[in-house]
């Protein structure tokens, strides 16, 4: 699931090394597993012919608005009520309808997923992910959240943009987000905000 964004990072390096020299923080743009810098997260998106796969990278603070671990009854509805809005990519990111893209697999990680998923799911077929993602202590310092979706779009041609207005205002704990792009126009670097809501293909 994951072949085309591995190579992502590896496509975009030289791309990510000319943004970095304009960059305040030019830590962040060394790969979304060695930053975590509270209200940025990373999306990085590769089309290539029908297959779309969008990896979504972020610190849990900007998503459910903390990173210990969700002990009480509101923390654990929050972390619900994240998961399954990151369950519906398509209204997160707007895929045109045109382009009839069909959700194919999805994947989302994270200690505050694991844990929740460790009291109330204890039958869940992804189970084994979660003494993975938990580690002891992780609940008190950084937390992150991943998300990979791979979509199977019948008429790719009709992707031009996607539209991430939903997402901010899902989550508006998320003030930017750094988008590494591959398509059929090739290779670019984006910057996406609440002001700035539309990435062109």
């Amino acid at each position: 699931m994951r072949h085309l964004l591995l190579a992502l990072p590896f496509a975009l390096l030289p791309l990510a090394l000319a943004n970095a020299q304009s960059h305040e923080h030019d830590h962040t743009e060394h790969g979304s597993l060695d930053k975590h810098e509270h209200g940025v997260a990373s999306l990085n998106v590769a089309l290539d012919g029908s297959t779309l796969e969008i990896q979504l990278e972020s610190p849990a603070m900007n998503l459910v608005g903390f990173e210990h671990a969700a002990s009480s009854a509101a923390d654990q509805a929050k972390v619900a009520a994240v998961r399954q809005q990151l369950e519906q990519p398509q209204a997160l990111f707007a895929l045109p309808i045109e382009a009839k893209c069909t959700l194919k697999q999805h994947e989302l990680q994270g200690a505050l997923f694991a844990a929740h998923a460790d009291e109330h799911e204890h039958e869940h077929e992804h189970e084994h992910d979660e003494h993975a993602a938990h580690e002891p202590g992780e609940e008190q310092g950084h937390s992150d959240i991943s998300a990979h979706y791979q979509f199977d779009c019948a008429t790719p041609a009709a992707l031009q943009t996607l539209e991430l207005g939903s997402f901010f205002g899902s989550f508006p704990g998320t003030e930017k987000l750094d988008v590494q792009l591959i398509g059929p126009s090739g290779q670019q670097g984006a910057q996406l905000s609440p002001g700035n809501t539309r990435l062109t293909f």
